[in-house]
């Protein structure tokens, strides 16, 4: 499966994927998705909000167990990313069918869709359309960097938009959520080879835009200048600074120029915060500074500076019997994550946990993301004894 994988969106300039939500290859790998579970005799649907599903079992019958993850990437990002869960989700129940494991709830293997928020800027789409942290009209309302809406995208696509919203009864039929994961850090490195989610921080995206002059790079005084690039780099580095002190993380990683010309003083920086700490005081209090920071630079410089909270995603405590349940039965540690993903969203309306795959670097998001083999195989085993203990024996 891994290998059948790899070559899906991937660059040949870089070694970093692409597969940006509803691109083509996107499409390839959720046909790849569909095709795996046909193969297996398992009932395939796409749910309203393009989220993928393979049923073994009735799915109908509810207290299902269901484990996945998501296949689309960040830009450039890595090889284990949401794919290593959706394989090994798979992997996982075949080696249960080769136990012979006899199943007393429905189990089923997802792809969420969206999860990186990649191409519209909001991260989790699929589970935040089906949980109702994003409504409709929001999600219509976004658009990529070429104007694309998010309906649009999705129409061309095959799927039909008009279908998108809150699936109450479909997150009604399950019992648990299991997410394998290849771990963002470097905490399982000299300990074991898996371990446990406990929490997520809170995390958020906001939009900052800075609003000055264009005007002539070679004619205009420094003194007359209302330029937003400057206030913009002072805001990067006010970011770093005030993270730092309250122990917290502040990214700017994403930046967008007009009118983006090298002989030209730009008239509007968009700079895109990505921004987390261990509570929800105190990363209000890093945003706010920065926030802050921006605002007086911008006085000095005559640069307007507005802010747009994008996404926001509250501190995240995965259910605690569960969470016990398996860190017991795999004796493995509990650890806190500041990375969001689709179990923190579905916390909100069903049992949720997390699995964490040693990563040997701790570097995620890069061509550089890596886990080993072996690893990766316990892992499979890992969540294959997770799910046994939960779909093969009476709840």
């Amino acid at each position: 499966m891994w290998a059948e994988l790899l070559p899906v969106g991937r660059s040949a300039a870089t070694g970093g994927y692409r597969r940006h939500a509803w691109n083509s290859a996107d499409a390839e790998g959720r046909a790849w998705f569909e095709q795996q579970a046909r193969s297996r005799g398992l009932a395939y649907e796409t749910d309203r909000n393009g989220n993928q599903w393979a049923w073994h079992g009735d799915p109908a019958a509810g207290n299902a167990v269901v484990t996945g993850s998501h296949l689309d990437s960040v830009p450039d990002g890595g090889a284990y990313d949401g794919p290593l869960g959706v394989v090994s989700a798979f992997a996982a129940l075949d080696e249960l069918r080769a136990r012979g494991a006899g199943f007393t709830r429905p189990l089923a293997v997802v792809n969420f869709a969206d999860e990186e928020g990649a191409r519209f800027g909001v991260a989790c789409v699929g589970s935040r359309l089906a949980t109702g942290a994003l409504d409709r009209d929001a999600a219509y309302a976004l658009r990529d960097a070429d104007g694309v809406r998010l309906p649009d995208a999705m129409e061309k696509a095959g799927h039909d938009p008009a279908l998108i919203g809150a699936d109450p009864e479909r997150l009604g039929r399950i019992g648990a959520f299991v997410e394998l994961h290849v771990e963002q850090g470097r905490y399982l490195t000299e300990r074991q080879p898996v371990g446990v989610a406990g929490a997520i921080w809170p995390h958020g995206r906001w939009r900052f835009d800075f609003h000055g002059e264009a005007n002539h790079a070679g004619t205009t005084l420094l003194a007359d200048r209302r330029d937003p690039m400057l206030t913009y780099a002072t805001t990067v580095l006010a970011a770093r600074k005030k993270a730092r002190l309250a122990g917290a993380l502040a990214t700017f990683g994403k930046v967008a120029v007009e009118p983006n010309g090298t002989n030209a003083i730009a008239s509007l920086v968009r700079g895109w915060l990505d921004s987390r700490a261990p509570d929800e005081q105190t990363l209000r209090q890093v945003v706010d500074a920065i926030e802050q920071a921006a605002v007086e630079r911008g006085g000095r410089d005559g640069v307007r500076v507005e802010l747009t909270r994008e996404s926001y995603t509250p501190v995240v405590d995965f259910d605690g019997p569960l969470r016990d349940r398996l860190a017991a039965r795999l004796d493995a540690p509990v650890l806190p994550t500041g990375a969001g993903h689709d179990a923190g969203i579905l916390a909100a309306a069903v049992p949720t946990a997390m699995l964490f795959v040693r990563n040997p670097s701790g570097v995620s998001h890069s061509p550089a993301e890596h886990a080993e083999r072996a690893d990766c195989h316990t892992g499979v085993t890992a969540l294959a004894d997770v799910l046994e203990d939960l779909a093969c024996r009476p709840s």
